[in-house]
C-alpha cells in the first residue's frame, strides 16, 4: 500500500477492524518513511449491481457517484467522512442482500434518504430536494413538515 502523502511503498498496519455484517475490513496504517497515518478499507468484491434508471436505462452501480452525492448533501454539516462511509457500507450491504442484482433507482434513492435521515436531517432534506426534484418552496415545506412529525 502506497502512502498517500509521500508515495512510499512501505507502510505498517497499526490497527485492524473487521465488521461481520458489512464485509469490510478497516486498516489504520502508518508510513515507515514520513510517519503519517491513513485509513484503508478492504471489501469483498461481489457481483456487479445494475441500477435501473427511471427512463429504463441500466448502469453499473457506481460507489464513487454515491459518495459524491452524500458528500454534497453533507457539505458544511457536522458529518465526518467516516460516517459517510458507514452509510455507504450499510447501503451497499443491504443492496447486495437483495435477491435481484438489478435495483430500481427509486429503491436506491429511498435507501440513501433513510440513511441520511438517521445521520443528519439537513443533509437528508438537501438530498431529498434534488432526488425528488422539488418544484417550489411548497414541496420543500411539505417534506419539512413530514420530517418534523416523525
Amino acid at each position: 500500500m502506497k502512502c498517500p502523502y509521500c508515495f512510499n511503498d512501505e507502510t505498517k498496519v497499526v490497527d485492524k477492524r473487521e465488521t461481520d455484517d458489512l464485509d469490510v475490513t478497516r486498516r489504520r496504517r502508518e508510513c515507515l518513511k514520513c510517519s503519517k497515518r491513513f485509513t484503508t478499507y478492504e471489501r469483498v468484491e461481489g457481483l456487479d449491481l445494475i441500477i435501473i434508471k427511471k427512463d429504463g436505462r441500466r448502469e453499473n452501480f457506481d460507489r464513487e457517484k454515491l459518495r459524491r452525492g452524500l458528500i454534497k448533501a453533507c457539505e458544511k454539516r457536522p458529518v465526518s467522512y467516516e460516517q459517510i462511509n458507514d452509510v455507504m457500507d450499510r447501503l451497499e450491504a443491504d443492496l447486495r442482500k437483495l435477491k435481484s442484482k438489478e435495483i430500481p433507482s427509486k429503491l436506491l434513492g429511498e435507501k440513501v434518504m433513510n440513511g441520511l435521515k438517521k445521520l443528519d436531517k439537513i443533509a437528508y432534506i438537501r438530498f431529498a430536494s434534488v432526488y425528488r426534484s422539488f418544484a417550489d418552496v411548497t414541496d420543500f415545506q411539505k417534506e419539512l413538515k413530514d420530517l418534523v412529525k416523525k
